[in-house]
């Protein structure tokens, strides 16, 4: 019988990055010429990670973080090793998407005025300025998507997803090229950026103490995002399907095996304007393929393990998966997320332990916030029209005026 074996994440020092930053770096755009409507999009996006129970048998804590906003997504898989050295794996990873969704409601959401300081400038920027509010200590990969509608092609509104990688998590774009009652099929795809292509070392963003790498500078780490990470802008429709998974699923998993699943879960929609999936459906398939990537390792007829892009058995590892649908951004979005954005600032100015001063529970604080992932606004989401005349529709600005997808 084939034998699978685990194969944790292991830290890479300062100095083994620095020299080979730049062949990681890409700046690239992918547009895509169709005609679409002129106005804003979000993900509607779920997530679900699950260590696998090889992994856990030897005690190690899930060190991967997961994002589903409407205008950001995100992996982040922590670096394991590093409990060899009394640190918590898991408390960088979630820090920084935290903060990354922080910054994310506060540049990216349609028609919300926001103060020229405070703009948009890019995935790099973003996650450079989410890596400087943080303070955790850790290593970890990250893989962000970002809904970026300050695009502009020929005057009209030209949404793209800015997506940014530093190591090996992995994201798969799909969509229905041949109209919308065919399959969906791969459109777009990232790259793993592992040192000499090694599966146990990608690069990694990182704060650490003497106790780990005595040399550790963090403005290696800035430099690691602005030269080691690879950037793409890729053009955005409804419908578009976008799956971002950490190492353990797309190590175990092949691409068609993944498209499979989708096209399985989403049926081909009936004929006329588009409709949202429901999330449910979105939570279905990102189970299923975290489940779909921890049967690898389980023997087949005759004993023999099922292959995988790293080979038969694939690995044992924190497994985490964010499916999201592009959609069009509403009304209900923003009643939704201002609602959101409300509480969160008051919970910052006022913390009272969810005790009010006659020492009777504070309904306010003990009930959970509103959560935009847990309401369906497929119920609000306008429909749109079916396009047939590929020089209708109405622009805005003038026919001139062009606006690249921000990379920096």
């Amino acid at each position: 019988m084939s034998q699978m074996q685990n194969s944790p994440t292991f830290l890479v020092g300062s100095e083994q990055q620095r020299h080979i930053l730049d062949d990681f770096q890409k700046r690239d755009q992918h547009f895509t010429e169709e005609y679409s409507k002129n106005k804003p999009l979000c993900f509607s996006a779920r997530a679900y990670q699950k260590t696998h129970p090889g992994k856990m048998k030897h005690g190690h804590k899930d060190a991967d973080a997961t994002l589903a906003s409407p205008m950001l997504l995100g992996v982040a898989d922590g670096v394991s090793q590093l409990e060899e050295f009394g640190m918590d794996a898991s408390e960088l990873p979630n820090e920084l998407l935290k903060v990354c969704e922080e910054l994310a409601m506060n540049q990216l959401i349609p028609d919300r005025p926001v103060n020229p300081q405070d703009a948009y400038r890019g995935p790099v920027s973003l996650l450079k300025e989410a890596y400087e509010e943080t303070e955790s200590l850790g290593s970890t990969t990250v893989l962000l998507a970002v809904l970026d509608n300050s695009t502009r092609i020929h005057g009209k509104l030209h949404p793209m997803v800015a997506v940014l990688t530093i190591g090996d998590c992995e994201l798969l774009m799909l969509r229905r090229l041949n109209g919308r009652q065919s399959q969906l099929q791969a459109v777009f795809h990232t790259e793993m950026q592992r040192i000499d292509g090694h599966v146990q070392t990608p690069l990694q963003l990182a704060r650490v103490d003497d106790r780990v790498d005595p040399d550790f500078d963090e403005a290696l780490a800035l430099e690691v995002i602005e030269r080691g990470s690879a950037v793409h802008c890729v053009s955005a429709y409804e419908g578009d399907i976008l799956v971002l998974g950490s190492d353990g699923v797309f190590d175990n998993l092949f691409l068609d095996e993944i498209v499979d699943i989708c096209n399985e879960a989403l049926a081909v929609p009936k004929p006329g304007a588009f409709a949202p999936s429901h999330p449910q459906i979105l939570s279905q398939i990102a189970k299923r393929i975290v489940e779909e990537s921890h049967a690898k390792s389980l023997a087949g007829r005759g004993g023999y393990l099922p292959d995988t892009p790293i080979g038969r058995g694939g690995k044992m590892d924190d497994t985490s998966v964010v499916v999201g649908e592009v959609v069009e951004w509403t009304e209900a979005h923003s009643k939704v997320w201002a609602q959101v954005r409300k509480q969160r600032e008051w919970r910052n100015m006022v913390t009272c332990g969810g005790m009010n001063m006659d020492n009777i529970t504070c309904r306010s604080c003990q009930r959970p916030d509103v959560d935009a992932d847990e309401v369906d606004l497929t119920r609000h989401s306008r429909t749109s029209r079916t396009e047939s005349n590929p020089q209708g529709g109405t622009d805005s600005g003038d026919e001139e005026d062009e606006k690249n997808c921000t990379i920096q």
